[in-house]
């Protein structure tokens, strides 16, 4: 099940009581003050993994809690801190406060660690509350509650090529030859209900390069604006460097079940998926663009003339293919593979650094719970 949106509710730990406690060991008169402090609470920290690709371990666990710091004990023993908990996220994860829609943090990276919540400070025992003229003190501070958040997460898929167009143009049979993923393939509109990611091999060891490509849902005229399934998943080709644009330029009728807006002009058919993509994001229409004449072996000749002259006028790339037969596939890889490496701006690798050690932040202490400050 791919799950590309989720809500959470996370609580860090509460930090532990102080203790009030008094040294009652044998020949020790007056043994004075010996309650120990609290524990902290645990942290709730996030981390992106390349072992998950969905968020759909959220969506039915949508509350996340931290254990809560151990109370102080006599003897000037301090309470136990609580565990931290480790959430992770695929990469491409955008986390937003869901109460004030600020993103927090974008975990472009593998291996990201973020503390979101952090654990209550604990409470001082009243061993601390001794002075020299309040030798018996019954002062002791209570633990501070850990931070609460509701968050929101939204799953961006990074991927170097996404593959766009109208349903039913070759997209998924496409991915199957390049890659060694398995979508369903079928002769009907919209028959990819969500994204497909493979990866593509290049070149032969130890010269091989690789990217991953992205099978988008079929786009329909009005995708910007909820139509069919384009507006669900136009955000997972945000990231991509380079745009794969098939059109058919087969003799295939066009019925009453073909796509919303297709027609029999293949240049009619690429300004219409370009005008989606421009509408939903103008920084997607932007994007290199490689453009894929599909279903070669059966192609009309009226067609394709015309769109090469579209792509020669466009100074667009364009590539004759067949997914069936085979055919210009592996010219398509490595132009593919050539343009991902000029354009390419995802790095699934962090930059080499040294870890950063993070330090603790407590709010200020709770006032005394009783007594005096």
């Amino acid at each position: 099940m791919f799950i590309d949106e989720a809500r959470i509710r996370i609580k860090a730990g509460d930090g532990g009581n102080g203790c009030m406690a008094f040294r009652r060991e044998k020949f020790v008169p007056r043994g004075g003050p010996s309650g120990g402090d609290g524990g902290h609470g645990g942290d709730i920290l996030m981390q992106s993994s390349l072992s998950h690709n969905t968020l759909v371990h959220f969506r039915f666990n949508p509350e996340w809690k931290s254990e809560r710091g151990g109370h102080g004990l006599g003897s000037n023993m301090s309470g136990a801190a609580g565990e931290h908990t480790i959430l992770k996220v695929p990469v491409g994860t955008l986390l937003y406060n869901d109460d004030t829609g600020e993103l927090i943090h974008d975990f472009a990276h593998a291996g990201e660690e973020l503390v979101i919540a952090r654990g209550g400070r604990g409470g001082r025992g009243n061993q601390h509350f001794a002075t020299s003229t309040h030798q018996a003190p019954r002062e002791h501070e209570l633990g501070r509650p850990g931070e609460a958040l509701n968050l929101r997460l939204e799953l961006r898929l990074l991927a170097d090529a996404g593959l766009v167009g109208f349903p039913n143009v070759g997209k998924s049979t496409l991915i199957s030859r390049l890659s060694a993923a398995k979508p369903k393939i079928a002769n009907y509109a919209f028959t990819t209900l969500e994204p497909n990611l493979g990866v593509v091999q290049v070149g032969d060891p130890p010269y091989e390069k690789s990217f991953t490509v992205a099978d988008m849902p079929g786009l329909i005229e009005g995708a910007h604006l909820g139509a069919g399934l384009g507006v669900q998943f136009l955000k997972h080709i945000e990231r991509t460097s380079v745009l794969i644009h098939l059109i058919d330029v087969s003799d295939s009728a066009i019925t009453a079940e073909s796509a919303k807006g297709e027609t029999s002009d293949p240049v009619a058919n690429y300004n219409v998926i370009t005008a989606e993509l421009k509408s939903f994001d103008p920084a997607l229409a932007a994007k290199p663009t490689i453009l894929v004449a599909s279903k070669a072996d059966v192609a009309n000749p009226e067609k394709l003339k015309k769109l090469t002259t579209f792509a020669k006028r466009k100074k667009l790339p364009l590539f004759l293919i067949s997914a069936v037969s085979g055919e210009g596939i592996e010219k398509l890889k490595y132009a593919m593979a050539e343009a991902v490496d000029l354009h390419r701006t995802i790095e699934i690798e962090p930059p080499v650094k040294a870890p950063a050690k993070r330090k603790p932040h407590y709010p200020p202490p709770a006032p005394n719970a009783r007594g005096r400050g």
